[in-house]
């Protein structure tokens, strides 16, 4: 039988036909359409969220600003406070377009200019204070408390607009699922309908030769979607996992930041304090000797909890990998083990060239694998080593502990997983090889950075907390 033929005797299928490959096309359009809707009203939403925190930010430099510019008194100090007014000012007013309409966020925006405005005129205040030589009265003011409440408040108030837009975001994620899910219920019923009515079209041409094709096209389809679901599952896991390591290593360096910021102006205003009441003790006649002393031990004590600050700074974002490079940071890392745990660590350290992420990668990877030969290994010496091979660098860590059995499931194998996947985020491999009492050997690879690519780390953070104190105070 012809295809005219066919077509003649079944015109109601075909009829069926055309209507579902419109519907198709109308259903698609639509769900595009508004998908596309949906998701700029997401898009808008994290604008928001990112003006509330710059926000925040431009506060704190303007903070951080302020702060330098007293200590130091040099004018080139306050070009930050000056841009960071700039850009208060500018999202206060983005903020002000945006929530125009709304109401419990008016009110929360409302406070949010109070407080912002309290605490930059606060600013100002010790600012115009220091230039006028009227420090002691600016020092007060910032010692009083008002500043940092009003910041408090400011966090607060930020806290609860991103409260409001994540709310937002949720639903429209929501709403931007349902619509998915409706499009993709409309599509598959269309697409089923489509494919019956095909199938019924040409059923009473060639019954046997569309079986034995709709055979052939179901294994095919079958096999090529369980390989489709296979890559697609190993990448959504590999971007996971690089997700969830840039989080904890964003969230590392802002604990950072926030610890060299408020503890070094803590320990930075608690040492002048020190310094102004060891002057005035010294202009007495005769100086009361346990004064002094009780001092000495407060100095001393100071200097402790500044080299804490710094050891803490430095165990969550190193700022030597920013400024020495990965070579000497590793160096550092592989002694302060070697003095904490009394094992004898043998380096063999080149100078590589890597991207800044790749390089955090093998910092992270040698801290864990020191960290593990710590808890587990029971070793006495440990070798490391990094090499540069054509095209990628190698990095061996070795140890002489009791080792352990890699075929075996080990409740421990998390931070090995772990490892696994940050190489491999990085197009990097990672072996393991151990056996029991022969020790364990960790073997990564990773690519070469290309040569003329910018590989200077960014994002370091200074760990000294006591920078900005005056020599003589030390």
């Amino acid at each position: 039988m012809t295809m005219r033929g066919v077509v003649l005797r079944s015109p109601l299928l075909l009829a069926l036909a055309c209507v579902a490959a419109v519907a198709m096309v109308l259903t698609s359009e639509g769900l595009y359409r508004r998908s596309s809707a949906q998701l700029d009203s997401l898009t808008h939403g994290r604008a928001v969220r990112e003006t509330i925190q710059a926000l925040e930010r431009s506060i704190l430099a303007a903070e951080s600003s302020q702060r330098g510019y007293l200590l130091t008194n040099r004018q080139d100090y306050l070009a930050p406070y000056l841009q960071a007014l700039q850009d208060t000012n500018s999202a206060l007013h983005t903020l002000d377009l945006h929530y125009s309409g709304a109401a419990r966020p008016q009110a929360l925006l409302a406070r949010l200019h109070s407080s912002t405005a309290a605490k930059l005129a606060e600013l100002a205040l010790t600012i115009r204070l220091h230039d006028e030589k009227r420090d002691a009265a600016g020092i007060d003011t910032i010692l009083n408390g008002i500043g940092r409440d009003q910041m408090a408040a400011i966090r607060q108030v930020s806290a609860e607009l991103l409260a409001v837009e994540t709310a937002g975001v949720q639903a429209g994620r929501v709403d931007l699922d349902r619509t998915l899910l409706g499009g993709r219920v409309g599509v598959a019923a269309l697409s089923l309908l489509s494919l019956l009515v095909l199938f019924l079209f040409l059923r009473q041409a060639t019954l046997q030769q569309r079986h034995q094709q709709e055979l052939r096209r179901v294994t095919l389809a079958e096999r090529d979607g369980l390989d489709v679901q296979v890559h697609l599952r190993t990448a959504q896991l590999t971007e996971l996992t690089q997700h969830l390591q840039s989080a904890r290593e964003d969230e590392r360096n802002r604990l950072a930041r926030d610890l060299h910021d408020e503890l070094g102006a803590l320990l930075t205003s608690a040492k002048l304090d020190a310094a102004r009441i060891k002057s005035r003790l010294t202009a007495l006649s005769p100086p009361p000797r346990e004064a002094l002393d009780r001092l000495a031990h407060l100095v001393g004590t100071l200097n402790s909890s500044i080299a804490m600050g710094r050891r803490i700074i430095e165990d969550l974002r190193p700022s030597t990998l920013a400024d020495l490079g990965l070579q000497a940071t590793l160096e550092i890392l592989a002694r302060e083990f070697a003095e904490r745990s009394g094992v004898q660590v043998h380096c063999a350290l080149a100078a590589v060239r890597l991207t800044p992420t790749a390089e955090l990668v093998i910092y992270r990877l040698v801290q864990e694998a020191v960290t593990n030969i710590s808890k587990y290994a029971r070793a006495n010496q440990v070798w490391l080593s990094l090499t540069a091979q054509p095209g990628s660098v190698a990095l061996v860590v070795r140890d002489d502990g009791i080792g352990f059995d890699t075929s075996s499931k080990r409740s421990s194998a998390y931070g090995l997983m772990g490892m696994r996947f940050r190489v491999e985020a990085e197009g990097g491999t990672l072996a393991v090889l151990s056996s029991a009492g022969l020790g364990t050997e960790l073997q990564v690879r990773l690519p070469m950075a290309v040569e003329g690519v910018d590989g200077v780390a960014g994002g370091g953070v200074d760990s000294g907390v006591d920078a900005v104190v005056p020599q003589a105070l030390a």
